[in-house]
């Protein structure tokens, strides 16, 4: 079924992006899976759908484990844009096993329960350092003053990047992350090569820095296991580098934005945070699920599967839509509402089956830090001026959002 002509689904609509989920409310009405020629992707926008098929191994983050571009029906990506997709395509975000079992099991040595834990008093303490500048100067955009700060500088901690060294970090992972828009244009493909190329640089020259004096990072992790048998090349290395930083603060910082102004929006569920400290556990998965910071994640077929009696070919893209999918009825009461008190609430928000987000405890503490420190030395934040949104589709987010404190 393809998506119908009346639908008001279009992901460059200035008006669709400032509120998507009437028209996937439409989507889920009319059916399970629809095609979208202007992508050349099957969207599926059902929870249950969504959900069985980030664990469904049918599918792919990629094909080349398996298949050439050929042998897929698909052209191969442009020469000029091998930089990006050498440092992309070895990274565990778009490898399947085993190779993203192996990198996988290395890496979350760094993300054990109890590392994250330890990290638990730095983030708190930055959090409030960060607030306490903006409160001492009256306000100012809590984007750049506290929702970039704070997971860039935590990330770039653990890797052992030095603090001189972190101001391109956010840059370089915007222009790369321009790359996972829908049919991304020329403009912003040089842009991604280019931070590529640059960040890959930087990070070779750090790793060989790291080699002649290592010391207690991840990064000096990494070499020690690389060197002791091999099992990290260093491309994967850098990728991996490259996507704890992107992945580890992008879905941070446009969480934090996107949940403070759904609470400036929402002065009832405000009033009640500001109340009870005790909801910020559930306020942050709340807003993660009510305005998601990752909107659409995408799958090769690698084998043919069928929905609801649409068989969708081998070498087809699925796009999941996880913003339709956290506001389904079929799961969540009254899903257009913001209620800090939910408790059923299995959003997906961090994905499902192996490529669940290796981050999730680490994003949770800073969220719930950011939050914790606003309202406690900013009772009285208020919201000056409406944001613009960003006008990006798959990864949502906010230009700004101006306040005072």
């Amino acid at each position: 079924m393809a998506v119908p002509e009346d639908l008001a689904f279009d992901p460059w609509d200035p008006a669709f992006l400032a509120d998507p989920y009437p028209a996937y409310a439409e989507l889920r009405a009319r059916g399970r899976v629809h095609y979208f020629e202007p992508t050349n992707q099957w969207l599926v926008p059902h929870h249950a759908d969504v959900s069985a098929l980030l664990r469904d191994r049918r599918l792919g983050r990629t094909y080349l484990h398996r298949f050439t571009h050929e042998e897929f029906g698909r052209t191969p990506p442009p020469p000029e844009h091998e930089p990006f997709h050498t440092l992309n395509d070895h990274g565990m975000l778009d490898l399947e096993p085993p190779d993203h079992t192996r990198i996988r099991r290395l890496v979350s040595k760094a993300f054990t329960p109890r590392t994250v834990e330890r990290l638990k008093p730095y983030v708190e303490r930055l959090a409030g350092e960060l607030v306490d500048g903006l409160v001492e100067a009256g306000g100012g955009d809590l984007l750049r003053d506290v929702a970039e700060p704070l997971p860039v500088a935590v990330i770039a901690e653990m890797l052992g990047i030095p603090e001189a060294d972190r101001g391109p970090l956010r840059p370089w992972s915007a222009d790369i992350c321009g790359m996972y828009e829908l049919n991304p244009s020329q403009e912003a493909a040089a842009k991604a090569v280019r931070a590529s190329v640059e960040f890959s640089d930087y990070l070779r020259e750090l790793i060989a820095e790291r080699r002649k004096e290592p010391g207690d990072d991840l990064i000096s992790g990494l070499i020690a296991a690389h060197d002791e048998d091999d099992r990290l090349t260093e491309q994967e290395m850098i990728s991996t580098c490259v996507l704890l930083l992107n992945a580890g603060h992008e879905a941070t910082v446009n969480a934090t934005v996107n949940g403070w102004w759904a609470l400036f929006r929402n002065p009832d569920q405000l009033a009640a945070l500001r109340a009870d400290h005790s909801l910020i556990p559930s306020a942050v998965e709340e807003l993660m699920r009510y305005d998601t910071p990752l909107q659409l994640f995408e799958r090769w077929v690698l084998d043919e599967i069928e929905i609801d009696g649409t068989v969708i070919p081998r070498g087809a893209e699925i796009a999941m839509l996880f913003g339709s999918a956290n506001h389904d009825p079929a799961v969540f009461a009254d899903p257009a509402r913001l209620d800090l008190t939910r408790r059923d609430n299995p959003h997906i928000s961090f994905s499902a089956g192996i490529h669940y987000c290796i981050g999730a405890p680490l994003a949770r503490i800073e969220l719930a830090a950011s939050m914790g420190a606003l309202l406690k030395k900013a009772p009285n934040l208020t919201l000056t001026e409406d944001p613009k949104r960003k006008p990006n589709f798959v990864i949502r987010g906010l230009e700004g959002l101006v306040v005072e404190a």
